[in-house]
């Protein structure tokens, strides 16, 4: 019986080689603040509203049919928060490729011009899990890493086998964004568990 908890779950973990799939875009945060203060584009907000209102239940059950292993949902602690909780969980360190991460239209304007939601500096206690955040800062997206999202996707590790067929099919029932935007690079022993830094920041 596939596995009916919410969130990252220690019992089904992520695996060493697998891809990290994102089924929504990230920036909800940055585009309501922006959009509180009459600063964001009415069509990106309009974009931002209707992936809110896009269930994940067709999203979870293609997830689940291509072999997911581990999956949680992206909420208020933001893809960062998120995916350090999954790594943790599966005592696994993680890659992402920033370039791959989807994002929501006029999110990275939003960031470029310093407009960040209310929450955001709280996820930035975050960072100490990234391994080379000194690089990283140089992307212009690295900010909505930490972008706490309303109404977000699901994050999944995926055999790297069935990721692309998997892809396909979420894009099919609606999910327009989703994507392949990491890997699983290993899985720790035990003892390394309680390691810091299991994000590394791949930088195309």
């Amino acid at each position: 019986m596939p596995c009916a908890c919410h969130g990252a779950c220690p019992a089904h973990p992520a695996a060493s080689g697998q891809a990290l799939l994102l089924t929504k875009p990230i920036g909800t945060g940055a585009l309501f603040a922006a959009h509180m203060r009459r600063a964001a584009a009415g069509p990106d907000v309009a974009s931002a509203l209707k992936g809110m209102l896009t269930s994940n239940d067709a999203a979870a059950k293609c997830l689940l049919r291509h072999g997911a292993t581990s999956c949680t949902d992206v909420t208020g602690f933001g893809l960062l928060g998120h995916l350090v909780e999954m790594a943790k969980a599966s005592n696994a360190r993680v890659a992402v490729r920033l370039d791959a991460v989807p994002l929501l239209p006029g999110a990275l304007e939003c960031v470029q011009r310093g407009i960040f939601s209310s929450l955001q500096p709280a996820n930035l206690r975050l960072k100490r899990a990234v391994s080379n955040e000194a690089a990283a800062l140089s992307h212009p997206a690295y900010p909505l890493l930490f972008d706490p999202q309303t109404a977000g996707g699901l994050l999944a590790s995926v055999p790297a086998a069935q990721a692309q067929a998997c892809v396909a099919e979420l894009r099919r029932l609606g999910y327009e964004a989703a994507a392949v935007m990491g890997q699983v690079t290993e899985v720790l022993p035990d003892e390394a568990a309680c390691a810091l830094s299991l994000v590394d920041i791949v930088l195309d």
